[in-house]
């Protein structure tokens, strides 16, 4: 007989489990048990108001809860126009469709607006991502900001405490003027809560109007070089020794179990292609392009086999590749200087040479001529 999950103290909650397995945040695997998709020993659950133990069965659309991974935390460099969710109602691009299809599935700490950009953290621990978004961790997230119109240090030096706008209290907000740049002025604001378009409308709030902002780090995590739309893994030392043993146990995080291996098959479908070239023009061969790395930019496969048995002369600056004298950019080596001649006045026959019909005869060679 299966075994019944009880709704006392012992186990987790149901959709902490959910989070920790790397399926979902906890917030959707609340939506997802009140919309009847999640199954404990066969039964399905209505209510999230239930402790697990290991030994019960759950299921998600009838799919077995797949096992808890080790904990990773991602760095991600955000692009502007990305939404910060799986999947949009409005049909907008999101950071998961454009992530590799290599990671494991993933769930964002906290969120950054469609047009902003900068360092976001993904994890696939939904209980570690929902201890760092938490306000009352306290991690400071800094960001650069651009923003139209006039604001003096005098005026962002009264954040500091916080600031109550429309009802809504935010909480103490450092910032600080960069530098003017025409009727824009960039500055630098460290906020801890995070809180719905903070920035954006406590910056309103001061007769400003952001045109772009940054975010350039979260906690301990800084943005640095990493380029726009890239991903790069924390390692695990580092993870532990950022979180701390107080954050680490609160959050569950789990670092001995090994991280689960990708298929082959996945690792082809996330490979790097070449970005497509412009299309050929008209009368050249219609066969599929092969991207190759190089000067010689697309090439069909047929060209390619054809120069297996043929190789191009390539030429760089009127001299070929293959002369001894130029070097491989083209120039000729030090201490042999280009000789150069003067143009020649007479396009059709030049001077020093003498025409066909004046030049003399050549002697008939002899035919004892050569022989010993």
């Amino acid at each position: 007989m299966a075994d019944k999950a009880n709704s006392g103290t012992s186990g987790e909650r149901i959709a902490k489990v959910m989070a920790r397995a790397g399926l979902c945040s906890r917030r959707e695997a609340e939506a997802w048990i009140a919309a009847g998709r999640v199954a404990v020993n066969g039964a399905a659950v209505t209510s999230p108001a239930l402790n697990v133990s290991p030994r019960d069965r759950i299921s998600v659309d009838g799919k077995p809860l797949p096992q808890r991974e080790r904990t990773r935390l991602f760095l991600y460099h955000k692009p502007r126009g990305l939404v910060t969710t799986h999947a949009d109602p409005q049909g907008r691009p999101t950071i998961f469709g454009a992530l590799p299809k290599d990671l494991p599935r993933l769930v964002s700490v906290g969120r950054l607006d469609f047009n902003t950009e900068g360092l976001l953290l993904l994890t696939n621990d939904g209980g570690l991502a929902r201890i760092l978004e938490l306000p009352a961790t306290g991690w400071l997230r800094r960001y650069r900001v651009r923003a139209l119109g006039a604001v003096t240090q005098d005026v962002l030096d009264r954040l500091r405490p916080g600031i109550t706008i429309d009802g809504v209290r935010y909480g103490p907000i450092e910032a600080a003027v960069d530098r003017l740049q025409g009727a824009n002025v960039w500055l630098t604001i460290g906020i801890r809560e995070g809180k719905n378009r903070e920035v954006r409308k406590v910056l309103n709030h001061l007769g400003l109007t952001v045109n772009r902002l940054i975010r350039l780090s979260f906690g301990p995590f800084q943005l640095g070089d990493l380029a726009d739309g890239a991903v790069e893994e924390v390692k695990s030392r580092v993870l532990r020794e950022q979180l701390g043993e107080r954050l680490a146990e609160d959050a569950g995080v789990d670092f001995s179990t090994p991280p689960a291996e990708r298929t082959a098959e996945a690792s082809e479908q996330t490979r790097p292609r070449p970005r497509p070239r412009p299309a050929a023009r008209s009368g050249r061969s219609a066969a599929a392009p092969h991207f190759e790395k190089g000067r010689g930019g697309p090439r069909t496969r047929a060209a390619a086999r054809d120069e297996t048995a043929k190789p191009r002369v390539e030429k760089r600056r009127g001299r070929a590749a293959s002369d001894p004298k130029a070097t491989t950019d083209g120039r000729r080596e030090e201490g042999k200087p280009r000789v150069t001649r003067e143009p020649s006045k007479n396009p059709v026959r030049r001077p020093d040479r003498p025409s066909k019909t004046t030049a003399k005869p050549r002697r008939p060679r002899s035919p004892d001529r050569g022989r010993r």
